[in-house]
């Protein structure tokens, strides 16, 4: 028989977390439902709450998040992560029924995520174009990057097995939701890929069997490429850089081609259409006039 709403939330956060890394779900989501559901637990402390997963208490709590300032799409995690708290103590029979079942996720903005120009773009590799180690590695990380659409956290994980230069693709074995495919890239990324593989035989940690590795013979992880990107945009003179906007430009790229949709939801790793729209919707109407230059309509 389940159990009233009294339970002890905190003393049960391990246990669920341990589950979710049972079932395989990446560091990144088991680290933000945690911190999602302690946040709550806090905000219950510091508003004399009884720390109780309840539809109005829950509501408070996301309200508050979004009156501090948090963007929608952050808050939005949070009470994400407590549906899913929610949901697993009454699999577990530690609540008699969900509390939380179709409660409705924070409205988010739908805000436009400018794309690099093809102007900037120059600049940011022309950032990069030394020859020492690290401007062959942020040169060939950038090209990768841009030119696939992959997400940072992807482009970190890439093991040397997993790239085959020759073919010119990469294997990314596990990008988000678990899901594995293979990414094309052109012959001038491959040649910087190399130009960086070979600078990287003389590193510390030569033997060591991720492809991307840090200066000064250090790892090379996901802040270390946020903080290396961040400084060559700041050399190219590009304000507000973030690497996700890599991401951005390169899905903008590829349908400015005539890149089709299909190809470009399976290099960049999407599931639905919807993404499509959402990555690129700042050079949509750029699409859109060429498109209709290109037909000609004026020719009566």
């Amino acid at each position: 028989m389940g159990r009233d709403r009294s339970i002890d939330l905190a003393a049960l956060l391990p246990s669920w977390e341990l589950t979710l890394r049972a079932e395989r779900k990446s560091g990144a989501t088991v680290r933000s439902y945690g911190r999602g559901a302690r946040l709550f637990l806090e905000w219950c402390e510091t508003n004399s709450e009884p720390p109780i997963l309840e539809r109005t208490r829950v509501n408070a709590f996301v309200a508050d998040l979004l009156d501090s300032g948090l963007e929608a799409s952050t808050v939005r995690a949070r009470q994400l992560a407590l549906r899913r708290f929610s949901a697993w103590l009454t699999e577990e029979d530690e609540l008699d029924s969900d509390p939380l079942l179709g409660l409705k996720a924070p409205k988010l903005d739908e805000k436009v995520v400018p794309s690099l120009t093809d102007d900037q773009l120059r600049q940011l590799l022309k950032a990069c174009s030394g020859k020492d180690f690290r401007d062959r590695r942020d040169d060939a990380i950038t090209r990768l990057m841009v030119e696939s659409a992959m997400r940072a956290s992807e482009c970190v994980g890439i093991l040397l097995p997993d790239l085959a230069l020759q073919h010119g693709t990469v294997i990314i074995q596990r990008g988000k939701g678990g899901k594995g495919r293979v990414v094309p890239f052109s012959p001038q990324t491959g040649r910087s890929i190399d130009r960086y593989i070979r600078a990287r035989r003389t590193h510390r940690l030569a033997d060591s069997p991720k492809l991307w590795l840090g200066d000064r013979g250090k790892g090379f992880g996901y802040y270390a490429l946020y903080d290396t990107l961040t400084y060559r945009a700041e050399l190219a003179g590009i304000p507000d850089f973030h690497p996700h906007v890599l991401r951005h430009t390169g899905a903008s790229r590829w349908l400015g081609a005539g890149g089709t949709e299909g190809g470009l939801m399976a290099i960049a790793g999407w599931s639905t259409r919807d993404m499509i729209d959402r990555y690129t919707r700042s050079t949509a109407a750029t699409r859109t006039a060429e498109e209709a230059r290109g037909l000609n309509l004026g020719d009566l």
